[in-house]
């Protein structure tokens, strides 16, 4: 079951929704899930010559510092360190990377990731100079001072508004893709995000790092993908990480 990410269209979706509710179907965690969505999204997603479309795969949400287990809480708070004097508040949100799979050893553990495992969001300010990230959550459907603050207002957007998607379609010299050397390296074409809002308020998305061109039709189209990629979540809203995390 393979789906062509650059002709995108409305039967890949229908396909691609199937599999990733059959792909999560087994899954204990919210990571877990999230786990078999990257992977799936990873080894499906086809170039026009049937090739792996995707360098990589991410899946990402919000989550409060007092509740991250205490691994990524350490994480957190070496990077929170670089931007702030005082101790990190409990509530303070940040984007936890939830699982990844990609063509580096390295980038199938969430645990090996550099920079990328809790990364704070203390205040719309210095949500901004991470371009991506600022991005990623305007074209969502949010404003940053409302992720950075959380709770059930996000959800209440997220329901009256439409599920949303972040496009790069060209990733090479783009101010929203700042890691260039990673672009260059690894021949990234597009960029790819889909997401919304979990009912606590906080808000998730998978990213799709691709090696061939995505066109705007077939990015609209995983607008829909982010419902199903919700589902796959909200089951697990009270068991978010794996147990080993502590």
């Amino acid at each position: 079951m393979t789906y062509d990410l650059t002709r995108f269209d409305v039967g890949a979706v229908q396909r691609c929704s199937q599999g990733l509710l059959a792909a999560t179907a087994a899954s204990t965690s919210m990571e877990g899930a999230a786990s078999a969505v990257c992977r799936h999204l990873y080894d499906q997603l086809v170039g026009s010559r049937g090739e792996r479309a995707s360098v990589m795969v991410r899946c990402y949400k919000t989550h409060p510092f007092g509740e991250l287990p205490g691994e990524l809480q350490r994480t957190a708070k070496r990077a929170f360190g670089a931007v702030a004097f005082s101790p990190p508040d409990p509530r303070m949100k940040c984007l936890v990377l939830l699982a990844t799979a990609g063509d580096e050893p390295d980038w199938n553990d969430r645990r090996k990731s550099k920079g990328h495992q809790a990364i704070p969001l203390p205040s719309p300010h210095i949500v901004e100079r991470a371009p991506m990230i600022a991005q990623l959550i305007e074209e969502l459907g949010f404003d940053l001072s409302q992720v950075v603050r959380g709770g059930a207002g996000a959800a209440h957007v997220a329901g009256e508004r439409s599920f949303g998607i972040f496009h790069v379609e060209r990733a090479k010299g783009s101010p929203y893709i700042p890691a260039q050397d990673f672009v260059e390296a690894h021949a990234v074409e597009s960029v790819l995000g889909f997401g919304g809002a979990l009912p606590a308020g906080d808000i998730y998305a998978a990213i799709v790092f691709a090696r061939v061109p995505i066109p705007v039709a077939s990015a609209d189209r995983f607008r829909a993908l982010a419902s199903d990629l919700r589902t796959c979540l909200v089951r697990h809203e009270s068991a978010v990480f794996e147990p080993a995390d502590g």
